[in-house]
């Protein structure tokens, strides 16, 4: 079984201490529990805190835990309207640590692990969930020639290379059948809308448990967790908040599912993706539906993904990702009934 959970921190004092400007030498490491794909590590030292977020070890389906391409969105997007942690150094050579990693600054804030937000009151919820609309528009709105990130996805239909590709990444983890991923995987294609020629920046991943805010206001800090960016289709952010607020409210769905949400000063999806579309200039969304079921199927692949891991021994916690293994059937079911009522 490969060893995901610690670090060597020897090795890691003696690169940074050489590579990383500042750095002193003297570390304390921490696992961050969150994570599931790559395995990420507070850093802590007398004078300041740093993240590094590492590839597992082991063998790893191809194209997968990017920790390149994180280092390369986030310096990029430096000094735009997107905040990012500061990024430091990135190391691909697998003989210091065993896999590629990169450090960043360690961004003190509060991180909410679901929306709900146990503890605020409503005018904290409400706006936080506002900044979290307005980074998402301004996300979109990155003007990619200009932060030099033009190149960092191929041209064409977004949506149907992204449902070619995770459709091969879950052929490539399957452990079960699925009859619900089998009937989405064949409905996505035909329910596609037309390419409407948007192209920008987008996320992949983009929810509120993989952000930072203010730890006395409402403020988001960074955007963690940029495995999924490329160049693509901005719809399918928009529509992967709508998705997770759709799952039951608790510890396990960390939705928002069946909440009286005006009651708790949270906002209803369709006044969520107004403001959006607000901020952004748009009329409208048609054909939701297919955005929200691209989501859930791809969702439902990353899980199926998170649990071959588990069972291969390279997990980032075993323990979360066999429970998240068991909604692959259920997001894939959620797909569908969103195809269904577009």
């Amino acid at each position: 079984m490969t060893d995901t959970q610690t670090l060597d921190i020897a090795a890691v004092s003696a690169f940074l201490k050489d590579q990383l400007p500042g750095f002193d030498g003297a570390v304390e490491v921490d696992k961050f529990a969150t994570g599931q794909s790559n395995p990420t590590f507070l850093l802590k030292t007398p004078v300041r805190n740093y993240v590094l977020r590492r590839k597992p070890p082991g063998v790893l389906l191809k194209s997968a835990h990017a920790v390149d391409r994180e280092f390369r969105v986030q310096k990029a997007l430096a000094g735009t309207d997107v905040p990012v942690a500061p990024v430091h150094l990135l190391c691909e050579d697998d003989a210091v640590i065993g896999s590629a990693f990169y450090v960043m600054d360690h961004v003190d804030g509060r991180n909410f692990s679901d929306p709900r937000m146990e503890g605020c009151d409503n005018a904290t919820r409400t706006g936080v969930i506002d900044s979290m609309n307005k980074v998402l528009a301004a996300l979109h709105d990155v003007d990619i020639a200009a932060v030099g990130l033009s190149d960092y996805g191929p041209e064409g239909n977004y949506y149907e290379r992204q449902i070619a590709r995770w459709t091969k990444q879950y052929r490539a983890s399957e452990t079960d059948a699925h009859a619900a991923m089998d009937a989405l995987i064949d409905a996505l294609p035909d329910a596609m809308p037309a390419d409407d020629g948007q192209r920008t920046l987008v996320h992949g991943d983009y929810r509120i448990d993989n952000m930072i805010f203010s730890r006395d206001g409402v403020a988001c800090l960074a955007v963690l967790d940029w495995e999924l960016s490329t160049i693509g289709h901005p719809y399918a952010d928009l529509a992967s908040v709508i998705m997770q607020w759709q799952m039951p409210a608790g510890g396990e769905g960390r939705g928002m599912g069946g909440l009286d949400r005006a009651a708790l000063g949270l906002p209803t999806d369709e006044a969520f993706i107004a403001d959006y579309c607000a901020r952004r200039g748009l009329t409208g969304i048609d054909r939701f539906g297919f955005y929200l079921g691209f989501c859930f199927f791809r969702m439902a692949a990353i899980i199926q993904g998170v649990l071959k891991r588990a069972l291969d021994g390279n997990a980032s916690n075993p323990a979360r990702a066999k429970m998240l293994g068991q909604y692959v059937p259920v997001f894939a079911q959620h797909g569908l009934d969103a195809l269904e009522r577009d």
